[in-house]
């Protein structure tokens, strides 16, 4: 299975989380089909135009808190999607 875990040292917290923070994640290849965000201890919102965004690049973004996010990661690589995480310590 083919699989991205990236920690990007610009991102500190939700809030630096932007289009261009995402890019990488678009410029994969093989491309992915879903990016696993972890936000840190809890589960923030982004702003709906960058998850428009991704969409409209056939990925799908999943928006959690940074440990279940890792558990989602973790249970998306056993069924060999092709996924990719950025995880914001918690």
């Amino acid at each position: 299975p083919h699989s991205t875990l990236a920690v990007s040292p610009q991102v500190g917290s939700h809030r630096d989380i932007s289009h261009e923070s995402l890019s990488l994640f678009r410029l994969l290849e093989p491309q992915i089909e879903i990016l696993v965000l972890g936000t840190g201890d809890r589960v923030e919102r982004l702003h709906p135009a960058m998850l428009k965004q991704m969409r409209e690049c056939g990925i799908a973004v999943e928006v959690q808190d940074t440990a279940n996010a890792c558990a989602t990661f973790n249970f998306l690589m056993n069924e060999r999607r092709m996924v990719a995480a950025g995880l914001i310590p918690p």
